[in-house]
C-alpha cells in the first residue's frame, strides 16, 4: 500500500464529509498534521508516496520530509498538469487549473525534481483526449528526455468515464521506438472496474500500475446518500464483522487481491484512518467473498456521474 497526500496538502477534497470541522484553518498546524501523517505511513511500513503540485502544499511537505529519511526503498511519484489555486480558502470557487502544456510541464519539474533521488516516477495528471496532451510531440519528448536524464519511469493518471479511451491512447505512445509510458495511475474500486479488461498490460509494465480512490471518494464507506447500495453495504458489514476490520479496509483489500501487482492508494489525512487503512494487512479476501463484491459494479457513465454531484469538503 502506498500513500496518497492530497488530502495532507490542501484542506479540501471532493468527498463525502462525515465529520464537520469546527476550529479555524491553520496552515501552521495543518503542516505539522501533514508531517505527522507521512511519518507515521513511514514507521508502519509505507515506502511509496504519491504527491502532485495540484495537491496544495504536499509536495513541499514531501520534500522537507524526504531531507529527514535516508532510505532508499522510500519511492516517490509526482505529477504534472494542475495547479492548485484556492489558497485554503474553503469558499473558493476554483480549486485547482488544469493546463497540459509544454510550458507548464517545465515549470513544474523544476520544483518535482527537489524530490529527486527518491522521484522514480512522473505523471501526467489527469490525462484526457480533449487537452491534447497525448499528441503534443513537444511535452512527449520533453517527459522522454527527463526519463533518459534522471532514469525515472513517464506515467500519466486517467479520470473520467472515458479511462479506457486514454489508457488505450497512453498504451500505444512510442518515443524512439519505445513505449513512453510504463506507469498508470487509474481509478479502480468495487463500484467502477471499467480498467479490469486491461488488468494484465497494467500488471507487466516495467513501472508501477497505481490505484487512486479505492474507496471511491467516501461512497463505499456506508452512509445515507447513497441507498442504492445498501446491499452492498450489509455485504460490507457481514465482512467487517467476519475480519474486524472497517469498511474502508475491505474496500482497500478488494483491490489489493483483486491487482496483486499494483501500488493501492491511501489517501488518509490523520492518524485514526490511516491506521484503520492499515488493517489490509491482517487478512485476504477469499475468492467467493471477491466474485460478491466484484457482481456490484456499475457503469463508468453512472460512477462519474455521482462523482461530479460530490462536493468539495
Amino acid at each position: 500500500m502506498g500513500l496518497g497526500t492530497a488530502a495532507i496538502g490542501r484542506p479540501l477534497y471532493i468527498n463525502i464529509k462525515k465529520e464537520i470541522d469546527t476550529e479555524q484553518f491553520s496552515l501552521f498546524k495543518f503542516k505539522q498534521k501533514g508531517l505527522k501523517v507521512l511519518e507515521e505511513a513511514y514507521n508502519n511500513g509505507v515506502r511509496y508516496f504519491d504527491t502532485s503540485p495540484g495537491y496544495g502544499i504536499a509536495e513541499q511537505l514531501l520534500v522537507n520530509w524526504l531531507k529527514t529519511k535516508n532510505d532508499s526503498s522510500i519511492q516517490v511519484s509526482t505529477k504534472w498538469g494542475y495547479t492548485y489555486v484556492a489558497n485554503f480558502d474553503p469558499h473558493a470557487k476554483q480549486h485547482e487549473v488544469k493546463e497540459h502544456s509544454i510550458e507548464k510541464l517545465n515549470e513544474q519539474w523544476e520544483y518535482s525534481k527537489n524530490l529527486l533521488p527518491f522521484l522514480k516516477v512522473y505523471q501526467i495528471h489527469s490525462a484526457t483526449l480533449d487537452t491534447g496532451v497525448l499528441d503534443n510531440i513537444d511535452v512527449l519528448n520533453r517527459l522522454h528526455e527527463l526519463k533518459k536524464e534522471n532514469n525515472i519511469t513517464i506515467g500519466l493518471t486517467t479520470t473520467g468515464d472515458n479511462q479506457i479511451e486514454v489508457l488505450e491512447k497512453g498504451l500505444s505512445v512510442e518515443i524512439e521506438n519505445e513505449k513512453l509510458f510504463q506507469s498508470f495511475q487509474c481509478t479502480y474500486n468495487i463500484l467502477d472496474q471499467s480498467i479490469s479488461k486491461y488488468r494484465d498490460e497494467l500488471q507487466s509494465l516495467s513501472g508501477p500500475f497505481i490505484i487512486k480512490e479505492a474507496l471511491a471518494n467516501g461512497r463505499l464507506l456506508p452512509n445515507n446518500s447513497f441507498p442504492e447500495y445498501g446491499k452492498l453495504y450489509n455485504y460490507m458489514q457481514h465482512l467487517v464483522e467476519k475480519y474486524n476490520v472497517a469498511p474502508d479496509a475491505i474496500a482497500l483489500r478488494y483491490c489489493i487481491d483483486v491487482f496483486p501487482k499494483a501500488i493501492v492508494l491511501s489517501g488518509a489525512n490523520n492518524s485514526l484512518h490511516l491506521q484503520s487503512n492499515l488493517k489490509v494487512k491482517q487478512f485476504v479476501l477469499t475468492e467467493a467473498e471477491i466474485k460478491e463484491l466484484t457482481a456490484y459494479r456499475v457503469s463508468s457513465m453512472l460512477y462519474w456521474k455521482e462523482r461530479k454531484r460530490l462536493n468539495w469538503n
